[in-house]
């Protein structure tokens, strides 16, 4: 018995999966958002800082440093954007 052969409308096509966003990701999408008309910052600044902030953060126990967190993504929830 002979095997068919599949072709290209009987191959089923997977989605591609959308790839995780990595932490320079998170800091170019900062950036895009900090950088305005009234506020010039560049990509390496908001790096800078972020950077010093996972390092405050550190210092603080996981409890509290998520406690920090959930506290500020409650207010920009609130926030106008």
């Amino acid at each position: 018995m002979a095997k068919k052969k599949a072709t290209k409308a009987a191959v089923k096509k997977t989605p591609a999966k959308k790839k995780a966003p990595t932490l320079n990701d998170l800091y170019n999408e900062v950036s895009r958002k900090a950088d305005t008309d009234g506020l010039k910052i560049s990509v390496a600044e908001t790096k800078r800082v972020l950077a010093c902030f996972f390092d405050v953060l550190e210092d603080y126990k996981p409890a509290e440093a998520f406690d920090f967190v959930a506290k500020g993504l409650k207010r920009a929830g609130t926030r106008r954007r």
